[in-house]
């Protein structure tokens, strides 16, 4: 009982629950404006107070560094949410391509979790993505994933932030978020692709239909029945692309680590 009320394990417990407050400001699933604040608290807390009883705290003072290293906490949660939200922003910008080819890029709707415009085909396989994710237990992933980081990244380590190797890693991570948009809406632009070359062969030969008036309902059934027919294939990239954000999430961790 004295152990759980020990005053000197405050500065170690302030530091915990500093990187997971950070870590869930940003981070997707957690970060969503239609989670209370109390609730992010809440968790955080408590998650702060079993994890504290899982890390070494024989170093931790209050001293003229425990400032840089409250800092350090902030960087630490903030960076590894991000990269995360990058590497899952690829949902977004593969639902951009595909509003894009069926011409509802300037029908954006309002996303009630981040407060910003996004692709109408884009917020419809995000909420796929999450259901996908619930689905599989991914949120206790996410959270073994920050009680993992201390492992990585010591409370008493500071970042090598002149590492060149954290500079490649994020540039790959953009490369990779990119590379897995590009897989995801492939099958439908695709599709809607051969339309309009079959539209311009059909501008071409009969010239009293009016292609236009045609070619923009055609090209919106075409998308729908794509994306039901290959819907089975995107819950495989799906998985991909939060495999790939758990893998991300640990390499940066352990560059951060100094491994």
């Amino acid at each position: 009982m004295l152990e759980l009320i020990n005053i000197n394990s405050f500065p170690v417990f302030l530091l915990i629950l500093v990187r997971v407050l950070a870590f869930f400001v940003i981070m997707p699933l957690f970060s969503y404006r239609t989670i209370p604040l109390p609730f992010k608290i809440g968790i955080s807390f408590f998650l702060a107070f079993i994890m504290i009883y899982t890390v070494d705290t024989s170093t931790i003072a209050f001293d003229g560094l425990y400032i840089f290293l409250l800092v350090k906490e902030i960087l630490v949660g903030l960076l590894i949410g991000l990269i995360a939200f990058i590497i899952v922003s690829a949902i977004q910008v593969a639902g951009g391509f595909i509003d894009f080819q069926m011409g509802f890029a300037i029908a954006n709707v309002m996303d009630p979790q981040t407060g910003a415009q996004s692709p109408i085909t884009g917020q419809f396989l995000y909420i796929v993505s999450l259901l996908f994710l619930l689905s599989v237990d991914g949120h206790h992933l996410i959270i073994d994933g920050i009680f993992n980081s201390y492992q990585f990244i010591p409370l008493e380590s500071f970042i090598p932030f002149g590492d060149k190797s954290i500079a490649d890693f994020v540039i790959y991570s953009f490369n990779m978020m990119f590379l897995i948009a590009f897989q995801i809406s492939i099958p439908i632009v695709g599709c809607l692709f051969l339309v309009d070359i079959a539209l311009g062969i059909i501008a071409r030969t009969v010239p009293q239909l009016n292609v236009f008036v045609v070619g923009l309902p055609l090209k919106i059934l075409i998308s729908f029945l794509a994306i039901i027919v290959f819907l089975g294939l995107y819950i495989h990239l799906a998985r991909r692309l939060f495999d790939a954000m758990f893998e991300v999430m640990q390499g940066l961790m352990q560059l951060f680590g100094g491994g």
